[in-house]
């Protein structure tokens, strides 16, 4: 059956005009091959950016195992065509097609896109029209494939309402299964889509956009957005995975032939954060926490190199130095690994949750290359307003100790244009990266280097944040250059983006149905790879909201107040907006909030969720309260 709807032997002649053509051949280790004629449901996972940025995403990874375990389904993925490759697959009528079997993407049952972020929407729309789907829900017939979409920047779903049949909103472990079964019944019984959609809204985690309406106010404001259709509740809450342990993957990584942005076995060690830094949306969504134990991450790590071979094991969480056992989990995988040229990695971690000891054990397998933090902000009242509760000295001692025992470069991530900042706060990124750079002399390595990169914040959803204008691209602009004059250490390189991409970005991520017509005409008139600098053209966003007459403006740099209703308040990502309201206006009086994983639970909502254990491993038996009087929201 593969032989005759494969469409190989239309892609394999054009592979010699391309750039790069063995991102589409597939057959990378590890990578499973099933007949269709032997499932009875088909997923298309897609990453919608290009093969070397998305293969290494490891929530495809697992939820394609997690499938492929199963008998009666099979699972293959799918990648976007890059620029020049798409120009031979539209001349010689190729459609978008699997990586491996090569099957055309209309074939699938089901076809579902991963969202790490808003600037690839017009992706996904590019992806659909290369392979023969209407890229409208309400155009596409009874026999084209269900479309579905989740990862972070589907909490707010409604910009690509009009697009994506359905949204999974939270983990995708369990509820991949759900849909499943779902789908299956629904084909051997001959229900409509309508059928289909109508059992697929009862399951947690599950927004159907066509089954809800926005009101609007006079003046333009969002009155809210309501169910229309029996089977859809008031608010989807988010589905979550409690047990990490439970689904011990990859397994089997799959190794890429060739060159990938991380060419790494990544291992999830945790999911969660508790540490509440007020513009992270990734860390509000996500909670609670919820780690893995030692014994599991040293199984998947010892099975996973066996099994692939690969070169580095990446420890991967949203600050993965507060694990609770890290300098045991660490030094366990370091013992394993030390006759070996395995190198172990932190992707993410925290100044304070970091010390020479844990690097030291980082390095025993491995060079000792570099090391990356992100203070985020240049002054301590800067990190008080955002909740990112790192001490200047905490960052100096960290530099003083790394450059002593041995580390030679540093690199830090700031933001500027965050809420109440001032051009004192912008000045202070330059000096915090010139003293780091001073503590190399300190500690006698003067061989040292610190690379300090800033970017536009980008208020988001689900946050704190999510009331507070965005800085203009001027004013964005006057900050950068004002930064990287404020420099003054030759050790040290500062490297700025902001501008228009940070605009465009506030515009998708707070944005509503209204703004669906201008991403389409921005697709049709050229926009795709918004997300690779070399590909991004301001222009085609600007004509495309003239000529849809939305003011990009008006989503992106006017603060709203508390009574007006969110895009995405009928989605429950596990943090009560009455809570994000509170902390919204500590922020703005210069406070700080402690962690609640190490203190006292200060009652977000986490536990509406569903959990029935503590929404924190380390917690206090009494809760604080916010300073606020909270009311109903209308």
């Amino acid at each position: 059956m593969i032989e005759e709807i494969s469409v190989w032997s239309q892609i394999e002649p054009l592979l010699p005009r391309v750039r790069k053509p063995a991102q589409y051949i597939g057959g990378e280790w590890n990578a499973t091959i099933k007949d269709p004629a032997d499932v009875d449901l088909s997923w298309l996972l897609v990453f919608p950016d290009a093969y070397e940025v998305g293969f290494p995403n490891q929530g495809i990874h697992v939820l394609y195992e997690i499938l492929n375990e199963r008998h009666d389904v099979m699972a293959e993925r799918g990648y976007c065509p890059m620029p020049d490759m798409e120009v031979q697959m539209r001349a010689a009528a190729v459609p978008a097609f699997s990586i491996e079997n090569h099957l055309p993407a209309g074939f699938f049952d089901i076809i579902a896109f991963t969202l790490p972020q808003e600037n690839i929407y017009t992706n996904v729309l590019n992806f659909l029209d290369l392979a023969g789907i209407p890229i409208r829900s309400n155009e596409r017939h009874e026999g084209d494939p269900l479309v579905i979409a989740g990862g972070h920047a589907a909490f707010n779903p409604e910009p690509m309402s009009a697009h994506i049949d359905l949204f999974v909103i939270g983990d995708g472990e369990e509820v991949v299964h759900e849909i499943s079964d779902a789908v299956m019944q629904a084909k051997s019984s001959r229900a409509s889509k309508q059928q289909l959609l109508g059992s697929l809204a009862r399951i947690q985690g599950i927004y159907v956009p066509s089954f809800y309406e926005p009101e609007y106010l006079p003046d333009g404001r969002l009155r809210g957005t309501f169910p229309r259709h029996p089977a859809a509740p008031a608010r989807v809450t988010r589905a979550t995975v409690f047990d990490l342990d439970a689904y011990p993957y990859p397994k089997k990584p799959m190794v890429p032939l060739t060159d990938v942005v991380h060419d790494r076995l990544a291992v999830e060690i945790f999911r969660g954060c508790t540490r509440g830094c007020r513009f992270c949306q990734a860390g509000m969504i996500t909670r609670p926490v919820r780690e893995r134990s030692t014994e599991t991450v040293r199984t998947i790590i010892n099975d996973g190199l066996q099994e692939s071979g690969l070169p580095e094991v990446g420890l991967l969480s949203l600050s993965s130095a507060d694990h609770s056992e890290i300098l045991e989990l660490v030094g366990a995988v370091a013992d394993d690994n030390e006759a070996t040229n395995v190198s172990v990695s932190l992707p993410s971690t925290r100044v304070d949750a970091f010390n020479v000891t844990l690097a030291d054990e980082l390095s025993r397998t491995g060079r000792k290359t570099g090391l990356t933090f992100a203070p985020e902000a240049g002054t301590e009242r800067m990190r008080r307003v955002i909740n990112k509760t790192v001490t200047e000295e905490d960052m100096l001692a960290t530099a003083r100790a790394s450059f002593a025992g041995g580390w030679h470069h540093m690199k830090l991530y700031f933001m500027c244009g965050l809420p109440t900042e001032r051009d004192e706060d912008v000045v202070g990124i330059a000096d915090i990266a010139d003293k780091v750079a001073e503590q190399g002399k300190i500690a006698g390595n003067r061989n040292v280097k610190v690379t300090a990169s800033c970017g536009a914040f980008v208020p988001k959803p689900h946050t704190p944040f999510q009331w507070c204008a965005q800085d203009p691209i001027d004013e964005t602009e006057r900050k950068l250059r004002l930064l990287r004059s404020s420099v003054k250490s030759r050790k040290v390189k500062c490297r700025v983006h902001g501008g228009w991409a940070a605009q465009l970005e506030g515009f998708l991520s707070r944005g509503d149905r209204r703004i669906g017509p201008v991403i389409e005409e921005a697709w049709r008139l050229g926009a795709k790879f918004d997300q690779w600098g070399d590909h991004f053209d301001p222009s085609l966003w600007k004509q495309a909201a003239e000529t849809c007459g939305v003011d990009v403006s008006w989503y992106t740099q006017r603060e709203r107040d508390r009574r007006e209703a969110l895009p995405w308040d009928h989605i429950f990502a596990g943090v009560e907006k009455d809570w994000l309201w509170a902390d919204w206006e500590m922020a703005r009086a210069g406070r700080d909030l402690d962690d609640c994983r190490w203190g006292p639970c200060t009652d977000c909502g986490t536990h509406d969720l569903g959990t029935t254990t503590e929404c924190h491993e380390i917690s206090a038996d009494t809760k604080i309260a916010l300073p606020l009087v909270m009311g109903p929201q209308r």
